[in-house]
């Protein structure tokens, strides 16, 4: 028998009219056991950390068990996927269980992925496998060390049942905590049905939940533009590539969202793509600053009817927003691409300095994250072939350095937190899914453990560090579903 979770849900979402979402219970599963819990997360949403560790609390987190004042729910959006319109997508194997007050005092929500088959599963059993939630686990916990906005990871449950893709495989359940699961197809799946009554509601819900300072459509319009543009300066700053950045995948409250076929480049190359299913390279690392702009333009033309009381003022007020995202975006990349070089100023040429190094980084197919990271340090040079192009570039570095006067020691410690030692490398989360698969969960944990220090050099994980060898080269991630 159950006790009462001891879980302060107060539901926002729930309290929109009923076209925004359906509501259903979440299928239970044959015989739930807890892989992971996120004790740090827990808590800092008043949570109890000990109670979702028990019984009813694994319950809970596998769909097994619907506590009181949780109100499931299954969101509605549609999207535009690979640039093809969907009017109807939505939450298809996914619930918003509820949602808490954290020590932040901010809402946030708590989201079973894999729960089972909603109204939006498109004939999909609504149930994922093992891999994809140790994948998402893994990266969003990486992100979020790293300092990027994300999405969390509250705990990683087994189902004790197989689902079938191209092969029998062990299902399990991720609970997911995000700011809000409000996406830019949540919008266009309203302006589609010019239900512009559900669109009020929507951005206000919006503005009063994730943009208090926002007095209108439009600020709300403005406040999510400045919010991606820096997310996705972000990303590349990491040689972080996200893999299908559809609009039913962006969200508004500036985290990354829908950890599928994502990665970090190991070799850099600016046209990197590792997803399957992106066979045209339409996200494909360079691209992605220019897609983040055109999901935004999409953004806009979903709040149309919001920006003014005339066709003229609406497209005037919408082009005026979605302008500002290339100075935006340019800024914050300069920035923390400045950083990394151990710059804490802006100078004409720095851009030139940075693009030239990465030139040469892609001729040499040297490691994206190493290469940064030893910046400064005698092992830098052994990144490159050719000595004489790298050495010419180091003179015109250590002159821009110079330029600010900054100390060996504060150089040091500015490229150190710049540049972090440890990323989610593709082939080290293949191998904690490869071992799982096998009931072996250690190199999971281990993984985990080094990624949330990840500008903190670990000797006893120093092999984590590394660009893989030949033979471990993942060259190809796939879609969670």
């Amino acid at each position: 028998m159950q006790t009462a979770a001891p879980i302060p849900f107060d539901n926002s979402y729930a309290r929109l009219p009923e076209r925004f979402h359906a509501r259903l219970e979440p299928k239970s599963v044959a015989k739930p056991s807890l892989i992971a819990l996120n004790e740090q997360l827990a808590e800092s949403l008043r949570l109890n950390s000990q109670w979702l560790r028990s019984a009813d609390g694994v319950a809970m987190l596998a769909g097994n068990h619907v506590p009181p004042g949780a109100e499931p729910l299954a969101m509605a959006y549609a999207g535009q996927q690979f640039g093809h319109w969907s009017p109807q997508l939505g939450d298809g194997r996914a619930l918003l269980l509820g949602e808490v007050i954290g020590e932040d005092g901010r809402r946030h929500d708590i989201q079973l992925k894999g729960s089972g088959p909603t109204p939006f599963s498109r004939q999909g059993d609504g149930r994922s496998w093992l891999g994809p939630v140790l994948r998402e686990y893994i990266v969003s916990e990486a992100m979020h060390a790293l300092g990027v906005p994300t999405t969390r990871a509250l705990a990683a449950v087994a189902t004790g049942e197989s689902v079938m893709r191209e092969q029998v495989l062990p299902g399990a359940v991720f609970a997911r905590v995000a700011r809000a699961h409000l996406r830019v197809g949540t919008f266009q799946y309203f302006a589609i049905r010019s239900d512009v009554d559900a669109l009020e509601k929507l951005a206000d819900y919006a503005i009063q939940r994730l943009y208090p300072q926002a007095q209108s459509a439009a600020d709300l319009l403005a406040a999510v533009i400045e919010a991606q543009a820096k997310l996705v300066a972000r990303w590349m700053s990491l040689g972080f590539i996200h893999g299908v950045m559809n609009t039913d995948n962006v969200s508004i409250a500036g985290e990354t969202i829908d950890y599928g076929p994502c990665a970090f480049m190991d070799a850099y190359h600016a046209n990197r793509v590792f997803s399957s299913i992106d066979e045209g390279g339409r996200y494909a690392y360079s691209n992605q600053p220019k897609v983040a702009h055109w999901n935004l333009v999409q953004f806009a033309q979903a709040l149309l009817p919001l920006l003014g009381e005339t066709e003229e003022a609406q497209i005037a007020a919408a082009q005026k927003a979605v302008d500002r995202f290339p100075a935006t975006y340019e800024a914050e990349s300069a920035r923390l691409m400045n950083a990394k070089l151990g710059l804490a100023s802006s100078q004409e040429g720095d851009s030139q300095l940075v693009g030239d190094l990465l030139a040469i980084m892609q001729d040499e197919q040297a490691d994206f994250t190493l290469t940064f990271r030893r910046l400064g340090s005698d092992r830098f040079r052994g990144e490159f072939l050719d000595l004489a192009r790298i050495d010419s570039w180091l003179e015109r570095w250590h002159e821009r350095v110079q330029a600010e006067g900054v100390s060996e020691a504060d150089l040091a410690e500015r490229l150190r937190c710049a540049n972090p030692a440890f990323i989610a490398r593709n082939h080290r989360v293949e191998e904690t899914i490869a071992a799982a698969l096998k009931d072996d969960l250690e190199p999971f944990h281990r993984l985990n453990r080094a990624l949330q220090n990840p500008f903190i050099d670990q000797p006893d994980d120093a092999d984590l560090m590394l660009a893989p060898e030949p033979n471990q080269v993942v060259r190809y991630t796939f879609c969670g579903t």
